[in-house]
């Protein structure tokens, strides 16, 4: 065959694998509607419901000869509201990322703050293994416990804001002010998307405000003024950006679409 034939051959053949191509991304359009004929986004896994959410803190613990700490922001999560965590003790969105020290701990920062043996165990050598397990692959006694509280299909399948509209739990808002109150604020905003078929995504102010504090976002997350954040897109989310610091691997993950595109069909 001369090279030319060759050529042409070859030329036909990539020629019918993009009709095919084509005709798939076609039928998957008009099978699974718009919102779902195209998902370029790679989510995190989602681990067993009592394990999402725990996290492994290690910062320095093996650089120093220990098992890394094992973390469960839902057992915590039934105590205090994550303002206590995220604002007053200190701690960052991101793990490692705070300079948590046993020092400090033992001076009352940190997880000193409560560990101190008096609201919880305290750091003495008995209780090590109860935070530097090295592993998180624990909390299914823990959670086999609240099954009472209001189901959802995603994360740890707990709506953790409406067992707490509902009175289900009562999480301690605040170490210092004993009569802290949520802010009073439910302005709701509708974020168009840019994606043809897909409904917009509704962020209300007030189940946030219950668990949150105003600064945990604004501004280093998100301008205070609307339309005002650049690059708010999924793509950047996915990234652990923007809804996607909480809304990845600790609060309700991004594969429950319909809790923020409630117009979604699908």
């Amino acid at each position: 065959m001369s090279y030319s034939k060759w050529r042409l051959k070859r030329l036909r053949s990539m020629l019918r694998g993009a009709l095919l191509l084509g005709l798939l991304v076609l039928c998957m359009s008009t099978t699974a509607g718009p919102a779902l004929a195209f998902n370029p986004w790679t989510f995190p896994p989602l681990p067993p419901p009592e394990q999402y959410g725990n996290i492994l803190i290690n910062r320095t613990s093996t650089a120093n000869g220990l098992q890394p700490v094992g973390f469960s922001h839902l057992s915590h999560r039934l105590l205090y509201t994550c303002r206590v965590c995220h604002l007053e003790l200190g701690f960052e969105m991101f793990v490692n990322t705070t300079e948590i020290t046993e020092g400090k701990n033992l001076q009352g920062h940190y997880c000193g703050a409560c560990h101190n043996g008096k609201i919880a165990f305290g750091h003495t050598r008995e209780h090590c293994q109860k935070c530097h397990s090295g592993s998180t692959a624990f909390g299914e006694a823990a959670f086999a416990k609240l099954g009472r509280l209001p189901r959802t299909a995603f994360g740890n399948r707990i709506d953790w804001v409406y067992a707490m509209y509902e009175k289900l739990i009562h999480p301690q808002q605040s170490l210092i002010d004993k009569d802290y109150k949520p802010l009073d604020f439910n302005k709701k905003l509708s974020l168009e998307s840019r994606w043809s078929g897909t409904p917009p995504a509704i962020f209300p102010h007030e189940p946030h405000n219950l668990w949150l504090d105003c600064s945990n976002c604004h501004p280093d997350i998100f301008n205070i003024q609307k339309k005002t954040t650049e690059h708010f897109e999924m793509n950047y989310i996915v990234q652990r950006k923007f809804c996607g610091v909480c809304h990845l691997k600790v609060a309700f993950p991004l594969d429950d679409c319909r809790r923020c595109h409630p117009g979604m069909k699908k």
